[in-house]
């Protein structure tokens, strides 16, 4: 590799290699010629004079591409289309007069735009299923683990590991049905001429609207997909590309408030990503394991978010039936915003396959802050034993501001449950108290909504695509 010129970080450091192809010039001038090859095909079985003869040569070198011929005429004639449409014609004699018949340079470049997203998507879809696999798994082997729950990072009523597990899981499932709408409503934009209207194919049909409507069909057909926008400029809507990248955006959200729980619980000793044997975590602290990988998901989950606001101020400035505005910018946002999902997909599934739990350390920090989550049942208890309901209940508030006070001022331990016992008005003894001391009894259904949710609607999903399950994450750095 060159080292004197710029290198996306994308391809070097984040993406897969099958995300590279997708969106690799090999893949797009491949997918012109699949394109020019089904428009010959159905201008033929629409009765324009294209030759099943001249298909054939099409098809013979439709993989031969020839870059040399194509590179050397783009130098001469500045258009990129025409250059290809020029490089298969020498290529093909017989042929060369019906490649491109009535087609504008976006009947090649936004179908193969269209094909490209869709393709990608396909690869999000299958990485995001194998994440949820994982994730499912840890929620379940953890799902009646007790741990400290918090809200506004302060303790709250516990949880467990595994239904914290489960809202991460519930958020992939959420970007997976928009993945899912997402590929089955792409539609190609087809044969629509130069401002949308088909008046060249009209023309090629003689009037025949019925014939110019049914080119649309086959293409789209022959191509994969169930049909073309039914309206269009001469580009297709750049909205498209907004609603794909708002797609990936949720998806960065997700990953992003993954990591940002796995860097907090790192810190709290709790749980820890993956660390290697020979990964040095800081060139100047030897002990350090610093959480890298999520902190790069973080990272490259932030562009992305960003990135959406490329193609949406792309589509919201777009002039009448098109302007080419658009061009260097959707060569950019598009391809790296995808890439950088890719990337983050894969450190999210090497992260949540190689997750530390430390139980001791949960457990630890649960019975520090159990006493006060514990206080309602207490008073109950109380109450049973002939206290009185609102004079206990301030008791308990003075006492755990006492506790409160004991461990932050003086960082002691809490001792609540000592000066509950010290309090004659509650009539229970510090083993009486103690028995109150078992997480599992302030967990509510954790347990069982991660069952249940698992069993309802991760599990069915999952089986529905088990032919997609099984990848590991190969992380370059």
């Amino acid at each position: 590799m060159s080292n004197d010129k710029y290198v996306s970080p994308m391809s070097e450091r984040y993406a897969s290699k099958r995300m590279q192809y997708i969106f690799s010039p090999d893949m797009k001038f491949r997918t012109w010629r699949k394109l020019w090859i089904a428009l010959a095909e159905a201008e033929n079985e629409l009765g324009l004079p294209v030759t099943r003869e001249q298909i054939e040569e099409l098809k013979k070198y439709q993989d031969d591409i020839n870059y040399e011929v194509a590179k050397e005429r783009e130098a001469l004639v500045r258009h990129d289309v025409m250059s290809h449409v020029y490089a298969y014609g020498v290529q093909c004699e017989k042929a060369k007069g019906i490649i491109h018949l009535g087609a504008t340079s976006c009947y090649v470049g936004d179908n193969t735009d269209i094909i490209v997203m869709t393709e990608a998507l396909k690869v999000i879809r299958t990485k995001l299923l194998n994440v949820m696999d994982k994730l499912k798994s840890f929620a379940l082997e953890y799902r009646d683990l007790p741990t400290l729950a918090f809200t506004h990072f302060q303790p709250a009523q516990p949880t467990t590991v595994g239904k914290r597990a489960a809202l991460w899981l519930m958020e992939l499932k959420l970007d997976f049905d928009d993945v899912e709408y997402l590929i089955d409503s792409m539609r190609l934009l087809g044969s629509k001429g130069t401002t949308g209207t088909q008046a060249s194919f009209l023309e090629l049909f003689e009037g025949d609207h019925e014939k110019v409507k049914a080119l649309d069909k086959k293409i789209a057909e022959k191509m994969g997909y169930a049909d073309c926008y039914p309206v269009a400029g001469q580009t297709y809507s750049r909205k498209i590309d907004t609603r794909v990248l708002n797609v990936l955006a949720g998806i960065a959200a997700s990953a992003h408030k993954f990591s940002n729980d796995i860097r907090l619980l790192q810190h709290l000793k709790e749980i820890e990503e993956p660390f290697e044997k020979n990964q040095i975590g800081s060139s100047a602290m030897a002990y350090k394991r610093n959480p890298m990988r999520s902190e790069r998901i973080a990272s490259l989950a932030n562009y992305v978010i960003c990135d959406a606001l490329n193609p949406a101020i792309t589509s919201s400035t777009q002039w009448f039936e098109r302007t080419l505005d658009d061009s260097a910018n959707k060569r950019i946002s598009v391809p790296e915003g995808f890439l950088a999902v890719d990337g983050i997909l894969d450190l999210y599934l090497n992260v949540v396959d190689g997750l530390v739990v430390y139980p001791k350390v949960i457990e630890k920090h649960i019975m520090a802050e159990l006493p006060f989550m514990a206080t309602e049942n207490i008073m109950m208890d109380a109450v049973k034993a002939g206290g009185d309901r609102q004079e206990l209940h301030e008791k308990i508030r003075t006492l755990s501001m006492e506790a409160g006070r004991n461990v932050k001022e003086k960082g002691l331990d809490n001792n609540l449950l000592e000066l509950i016992a010290a309090d004659p008005s509650f009539n229970l003894t510090l083993e009486e108290l103690k028995q109150t001391m078992d997480p599992k009894k302030y967990v509510g259904r954790s347990k069982e909504q991660v069952e249940e949710f698992i069993d309802e609607v991760i599990n069915p999903l999952l089986e529905e695509n088990k032919e997609s399950l099984g990848m590991t994450a190969d992380i370059k750095v």
